[in-house]
Formats: structure tokens, sequence, C-alpha cells
């Protein structure tokens, strides 16, 4: 994250993270589930530039494919591809956390 070396920031942008990233999740599942792509579209850029922002690059690449495969009206492998992006974020919470926990002076 470029933040340069401000903890206390860091700290603060992975707090809003972690507030945000499980409703946005839910949102883009439910979203793939019902095929709704202008939502899928946009659900997936927001989560694609807010995992950026913690320099998060494979989940950020996968955000991405899923906000072009919606923006191209391509269902195929849509689901695979919410599958692949979950399985890359999964640990990001409790990582997130450990990473805060040390961070506190």
């Amino acid at each position: 994250v470029r933040v340069d070396n401000d903890h206390d920031l860091l700290c603060e942008l992975i707090g809003i993270f972690k507030e945000e990233f499980p409703r946005l999740l839910l949102s883009l599942q439910q979203f793939v589930v019902c095929g709704d792509m202008k939502n899928v579209e946009a659900t997936s850029h927001a989560l694609k530039g807010m995992l950026s922002g913690l320099s998060v690059t494979h989940a950020t690449s996968t955000a991405s494919r899923l906000e072009q495969m919606a923006h191209d009206g391509n269902t195929s492998g849509l689901t695979e591809a919410l599958a692949l992006f979950e399985s890359e974020v999964a640990d990001l919470l409790p990582e997130l956390d450990a990473y805060t926990e040390e961070a506190k002076p």
C-alpha cells in the first residue's frame, strides 16, 4: 500500500476495507447468481479498486477479469471466475487482522 510508512493511515484504510469488502463480495455473489451483468461490472470495479489500493495483485486481476466479462456480457465462465476470486480473497481478512495487530504500538 502506498501510504509512505504511515501505519495509522494504513490501519485506517484496512478498517474501511474490512467494513466494506464483505458487503461488496456478498453483492457480487448475488449479482452473478441473478445474471445482473451491469451490477457485476460495477461491483467488480469497486472491488478491483479496493484491492489495488492494498496491492492485492492476484485478486485485483481476477476482479478486473470479472469486470471485463460482465462488460462484454460474457456469462460463460463467470461462476468459475467468481469462485477463483473467492479463493484468492478467502484468507485476506484474517491476514489484514494479523497485520493490524502487529502494527499496533
